[in-house]
């Protein structure tokens, strides 16, 4: 086992510092009344084969009670120390964690598996923690126990221990080779259940499309198949660790049995007294549990190692994004007027050509932009750019005239309330999802809201209401209502920059131009910016973008674009003739 990589765990193990010094106190305690046993037996004997019982077995009676006595107060204060500590540590260990992950721009996620996120959350930190508490508790045990057994042990005879220590090294051996073994293999383990936990994330987000597809038998199989080879790479895990414990127990039975028959021939010769055999039996004994808990103490140490390593992975993991203002949590909040500006913006995602070319674009504050174009042209990368989920080269984008990287990124954030493409809802109420990030909504403002967006109506004719729980990612909502319910969400925080990518795309035209004039009124003297497929979403705003090739191909009024005759007029007139066929059916 390598102690470097327990290096991750440094400050921590600072921190709690005290209460292992609290449980080495109590280790040691307890350790020293185990000692005192076979010496106060080892004493009876003696006295018993000189005096008579009478006397010297019940005074050995009540010492050996208190001893016990002690010894058990000892064992729990140690227990209770350590592996309290240990839990510590593990809450500390995935509050830091989830903080970290919380920090990570979208890319991470993007080439991250959720599942083999959750596997390190779960199952590397049991590993850690089982690593910090039982088997550091273990094996302070057995290390105070034999350095304090031994020296009392060649004191009764130098000779016996010899021969009673002659097998060890073997053991020894078997537990280095066993270790590697176990650290190899438990690594595979961990990184199968990662593959396991990241299948069933997959597929129970996506139980909609596997039933539309009727897979349920196909993924089932697959999901076994994953499952099958990770028992089988658990079985030879266990196979190596059920090998390893009775070979331990084996070797000090060879080593009881050595000192049985050494240890006799010592009394029989007179060298020792039946009570100092006896003593040193009892010492054998003892010692008999703490080196076949090593054998787990090395499993426990070469999985935590190897979770250590695995959990230390994401903890280094730094945000692609970072808050570059230089401005302390504590100073007053930037709040920005909401003029937006692109400045020759060019940006690409590492593979490939550039999403976007060249984009000079301008948003007065409290005006709407309307971007349209075709599906690839760059527009949901365009507005991601704005809060900062995705990052353009320094000086491309500004606010209010500032570049973008000089606006401390929480203060950016709240200002901009943002509907994306992909609407997510959390498996809480209705009320909840809409009053997210808004602690402090009442219900009139978040009904106000629900209003503006056109759902209020149809949330109060679920039986409970705003109370109503959504399902998992609003699975119990269409299409349209969970756009509404996000665009609410949007709206409740009243930003300076309101952004709305493609949000009205799942609602019909009717109740599109409902929602259109309900934001008329939301959206004075506010940055509004739609993402829009239908002109008559785009319309209504001040200027239209038309996106072609990460280019803008048009700009200006509808009129204005009407007239030029390009690719806004032939969508125009493309949608004017689906809605007269429409119509007309």
């Amino acid at each position: 086992m390598t102690l470097g990589k327990l290096q991750p765990l440094t400050p921590y193990l600072r921190r709690y510092q005290k209460a292992f010094w609290q449980g080495a106190g109590a280790v040691l305690l307890y350790n020293l009344s185990k000692i005192a046993i076979p010496l106060i037996i080892g004493r009876a004997v003696d006295g018993m084969e000189q005096h008579g019982p009478a006397g010297i077995v019940l005074r050995s009676v009540w010492e050996l009670l208190g001893v016990a006595a002690v010894a058990a107060v000892c064992l729990y204060g140690s227990r209770w120390i350590l592996i309290g500590a240990s839990r510590e540590i593990e809450f500390d260990l995935r509050n830091d964690l989830f903080r970290n992950l919380e920090r990570q721009a979208l890319s991470f996620y993007h080439t991250q598996r959720t599942g083999d996120i959750m596997a390190r959350m779960t199952n590397d930190l049991n590993a850690v923690r089982q690593l910090l508490g039982p088997a550091i508790m273990y094996s302070a045990n057995t290390v105070v126990y034999t350095a304090a057994a031994i020296p009392l042990m060649l004191r009764i005879s130098p000779r016996l221990t010899l021969w009673a220590f002659l097998p060890l090294p073997i053991a020894s051996v078997l537990v280095q080779y066993v270790g590697r073994k176990i650290h190899t293999r438990f690594e595979r383990i961990q990184a199968m259940f990662s593959d396991i936990s990241a299948k069933a994330q997959e597929n129970f987000s996506g139980a909609r499309l596997v039933r539309a597809f009727a897979q349920e038998p196909a993924e089932i199989e697959r999901f076994e198949e994953a499952n099958r080879e990770y028992i089988r790479r658990s079985l030879m895990l266990v196979r190596l660790m059920a090998m390893l414990w009775p070979t331990l127990e084996f070797v000090l039975g060879i080593a009881i049995v050595v000192t049985l028959y050494v240890g006799g021939r010592e009394v029989v010769l007179h060298r020792i007294t039946p009570g100092e055999f006896t003593s040193y039996m009892v010492f054998m004994v003892q010692l008999t549990f703490p080196m076949i808990a090593l054998g787990y103490v090395v499993n426990l140490f070469q999985r935590g190692t190897a979770s250590v390593v695995r959990i230390e992975e994401l903890l280094r993991q730094e945000p692609a994004i970072r808050d570059e203002s230089g401005r302390s949590p504590g100073e007053t909040p930037l709040v920005p007027r909401g003029e937006v500006e692109f400045r020759n913006l060019t940006f690409s995602y590492g593979a490939g050509g550039d999403v976007l070319r060249d984009v000079s674009l301008t948003i007065p504050a409290g005006s709407s932009l309307a971007i349209l174009g075709p599906t690839g042209s760059g527009k949901t990368t365009l507005v991601n750019l704005i809060p900062r989920l995705l990052d353009a080269a320094p000086g491309q984008v500004l606010i209010d005239g500032l570049p973008i990287r000089e606006w401390p990124l929480a203060d950016l954030r709240r200002a901009i309330g943002f509907v994306p493409q992909e609407t997510f809802l959390f498996s809480s109420t209705i009320r909840e999802n809409i009053a997210f990030g808004v602690t402090s909504a009442t219900d009139q403002q978040i009904v106000a809201a629900a209003k503006c967006a056109q759902i209020a109506r149809e949330i109060e004719e679920f039986p409970n209401g705003f109370a109503t729980i959504v399902g998992e990612r609003g699975i119990t909502l269409s299409g349209g209502q969970k756009q509404r319910t996000a665009i609410a969400r949007a709206l409740l925080r009243d930003p300076r920059i309101l952004i709305l990518d493609d949000a009205l795309a799942s609602v019909d035209t009717l109740t599109e131009e409902r929602i259109l004039n309900g934001l008329r009124e939301a959206m004075q003297d506010r940055t509004t910016i739609l993402i829009a497929h239908r002109v008559s979403t785009a319309r209504t705003a001040d200027r239209i973008a038309v996106l072609g090739n990460g280019s803008i191909a048009e700009y200006g009024r509808h009129e204005d674009l009407l007239a030029r005759g390009g690719f806004y007029a032939d969508l125009f007139a493309k949608q004017q003739l689906e809605e007269e066929i429409a119509v007309a059916s």
